[in-house]
């Protein structure tokens, strides 16, 4: 009969990639023209990334591309931060990182004007208390105004930038992917990053604002989930499964399953599991205590190791022998007191030492004069034996281990109590680079699985897919078949393998039978959204003269309109006009009251004014 194959262990190492600081690029030529090129920054929750909208081919990525976190200490200077690559390793300034989202809102403005300082510098800009170039920048669907404002101010107030133009990440990916389509365009995009994932309807080439719904679940959520299950799993390596080797190994080594049970009941099966677990290898020393010591050195500890014991067994047997020698001195001095008749006193003492009769005093005195004679002898006869021992320690070599040592604290240890050893023993051996592997299995399709599934980590809301179900159900049958028509993902969180057969299969069972849809995937999602802004901003440049064009906010706008002025284009939010009555409460009618004074009585009437409207203005 022919053997099984083994299947063969996927063991693979953690890159553990160490970043180098972003050199400082001089100020490219073809951006020093009459118009100064635009400056394109997508400030994502993860990466920040910023480049020029050059109509070149050195420009087509990003310049600059870092995380975007800062680590500053408590009191520390500005000058002392540290900013995304300038940061080597994360995880020693773990406790120290900030940034300056929260659910890819701006809300911490001091981070974000570190950052803008280090972006402005590394991409060559020198002018003196000015940026001279416009500036296209992301934001978050639905922005709140006074993040909107708080960002124009800075801008504007600090940088003195001419012009400014504010557009959804997700959209500008949407659009950089469908340039061969004719616009008007009609979709729905999946976007989920590090923070959070939003669903995001556009129809006739407008962002329906209305409808957009955000799911407070990403690649944070999972890379915390994988390493609390790996710190489960694992408890003697906790400090080695850090916060940035799980997301390595989201990225790198997780999927997606189109099936989650199914591929759950996969598991199952030893031969599937030694197939596809993944042996992420943590760094260790093969180096043994000891293994590299040469035999004179054993035989020299050895002998330290006899001496010490010898010493500690003299030690206590000086010791043991001068207390039985005082207790017997005292007992024989209450035997003298009967051979002198001096009778209460003898008493007295018996009472003292816890003794019934003259009997039990005489039967403790001969039990004490033997033991002191031999401990006696025993002190002798190691005295006598001290120099042959250490003349044999060699000898000791052979039989010697660390459970032996025990034997030589008391001489009187019987020999036959010890256990023989048998030569021909295996010792099982120690597999030290097995002991620090971490089998990923399961967890591979577990944590990306939250997205679809929070409750896995116990967050009550709904999946991605449950979301996506419930805003389609807003529109009607018409509007529902033009928007799964072109079911755009993009975003980091989207790169799992996997992922679009999955949300098409979850189309499948969602939507009506023989319906159509369409699933595409972003050609880069992490990097797309950059270049869709840069595609627009090539596109769309600002007008000359101080005159914004179409998605642009010049400083005149700002002055005369106010930081939440927002100018609308195809790829950012928009102008959502929305009545909210606010009722005045009624105060209850007081009584009638009749003043006597002047001849007139006064009646108190009280009324309550109608609910007045209150318009307000969200994008």
């Amino acid at each position: 009969m022919a053997s099984k194959e083994q299947p063969v262990c996927q063991i693979f190492s953690f890159q553990d990639c160490k970043t180098s600081p972003d050199p400082i690029y001089e100020l490219p030529g073809q951006c020093l023209t009459a118009t100064p090129a635009p400056i394109v920054i997508d400030n994502g929750s993860f990466q920040t990334r910023a480049g020029w909208a050059v109509p070149a081919a050195e420009f087509d990525s990003p310049r600059l591309l870092f995380r975007s976190v800062a680590a500053r200490s408590r009191g520390a200077a500005r000058s002392e931060t540290q900013i995304g690559n300038d940061i080597p390793n994360l995880e020693p300034l773990r406790w120290l990182l900030k940034s300056q989202l929260d659910r890819n809102v701006v809300v911490n403005f001091e981070i974000q004007e570190l950052i803008f300082d280090y972006v402005f510098t590394h991409l060559g800009i020198t002018s003196e208390g000015s940026v001279d170039h416009p500036i296209v920048l992301t934001e978050a669907p639905c922005n709140p105004l006074h993040c909107r404002q708080m960002m124009s101010e800075l801008l504007f107030e600090c940088y003195h930038i001419p012009y400014v133009s504010y557009g959804v990440d997700g959209l500008y990916s949407f659009y950089h992917n469908n340039r061969n389509i004719q616009p008007p365009h009609t979709g729905i995009v999946l976007s989920s990053g590090y923070q959070c994932s939003h669903i995001l309807p556009v129809i006739n080439g407008r962002l329906d604002a209305v409808n957009c719904k955000r799911v407070n679940v990403a690649g944070s959520q999972a890379a915390s989930y994988l390493q609390r299950l790996l710190q489960l799993k694992y408890p003697g390596h906790l400090a080695a499964i850090t916060l940035s080797r799980m997301e390595e190994l989201l990225h790198e080594h997780s999927y997606t399953a189109v099936d989650y049970h199914e591929e759950m009941e996969k598991w199952r099966s030893p031969e599937f599991y030694e197939r596809e677990v993944h042996r992420m290898q943590l760094p260790f020393s093969g180096k043994l205590p000891g293994g590299c010591v040469s035999v004179e050195e054993r035989q020299e500890r050895r002998a330290q190791q006899l001496r010490r014991l010898q010493e500690i067994n003299a030690r206590r047997r000086e010791e043991k022998l001068q207390q039985d020698q005082e207790r017997l001195d005292r007992l024989m001095a209450v035997q003298e007191l009967l051979e002198d008749g001096l009778l209460d006193q003898f008493h007295k003492s018996l009472v003292e030492l816890n003794m019934d009769s003259a009997e039990e005093l005489l039967s403790y005195i001969n039990k004490l004069q033997l033991a002191v004679e031999q401990g006696r002898q025993k002190l002798l006869q190691s005295d006598g034996t001290e120099g042959k021992t250490e003349v044999g320690v060699p000898e000791l070599e052979q039989g010697m281990d660390e459970g032996d040592g025990v034997a030589l604290m008391d001489p009187d240890f019987p020999e036959d109590m010890l256990p023989e050893k048998t030569a021909n023993v295996v010792q099982p051996v120690f597999n030290m680079a097995e002991y620090h592997q971490l089998f990923v299995g399961t967890e591979r399709l577990r944590c990306p699985e939250i997205l679809f599934q929070p409750s896995l980590t116990g967050e009550d809301q709904m999946g991605l897919m449950e979301t996506l179900q419930y805003v389609l159900a807003r529109y009607t049958p018409e509007q529902q078949e033009a928007l799964v028509g072109n079911v755009f993902l993009t975003g980091g969180n989207m790169q799992y393998p996997g992922m679009k057969e999955r949300v098409e299969r979850e189309l499948l069972a969602m939507r009506p039978f023989q319906s159509h849809f369409k699933v595409n995937m972003a050609s880069q999602p992490a990097l797309d959204a950059w270049c869709g802004a840069r595609d627009w901003a090539l596109e769309h440049l600002p007008g000359g003269d101080g005159e914004a064009g179409e998605g642009w906010i010049s400083r005149q706008d700002y002055e005369e309109k106010g930081g939440e002025y927002l100018s609308e284009h195809c790829a950012s939010n928009v102008y959502i006009p929305m009545k909210i009555a606010k009722p005045v409460p009624a105060r209850p009618a007081e009584p009638s009251a009749t003043l006597t004074g002047a001849s007139a009585a006064v009646t108190m009437v009280t009324s309550a004014p109608a609910p007045a409207d209150v318009s307000m203005v969200t994008s």
